[in-house]
């Protein structure tokens, strides 16, 4: 009798261990996923504030390393001469240098 008294609590503490494994690695992927929601969630809003307050637009450089912001971009913003704006520069294409023939 002992014996299958000793198998049965054997049994039983397999399964409780199981049924405790399995809640674990279930709350693990709830987090995770929380986790990555509340990570894209916080990137879109990033991206839209981003894209809300901010123009892209191509412009060629010109004497003295001047660009222009064009007007329809500075009546959506509202900039204003005199105003102080932030320019990140990546450059797109070189200008071709005309080759000088003797």
């Amino acid at each position: 009798m002992s014996n299958e008294n000793e198998n049965g609590d054997k049994s039983t503490d397999l399964k409780k261990t199981i049924e405790k494994t399995t809640e674990f690695q279930q709350d693990l992927v709830r987090q995770f996923s929380n986790f990555q929601y509340n990570a894209f969630q916080n990137m879109f809003s990033s991206l839209q504030g981003f894209t809300n307050y901010n123009a892209m637009f191509k412009t060629n450089v010109q004497s003295g390393g001047r660009i222009s912001i064009p007007e329809a971009e500075r009546q959506a913003l509202g900039i204003e001469e005199g105003d102080l704006v932030q320019v990140i520069i990546i450059p797109l294409a070189r200008k071709q240098k005309t080759s000088q023939k003797n």
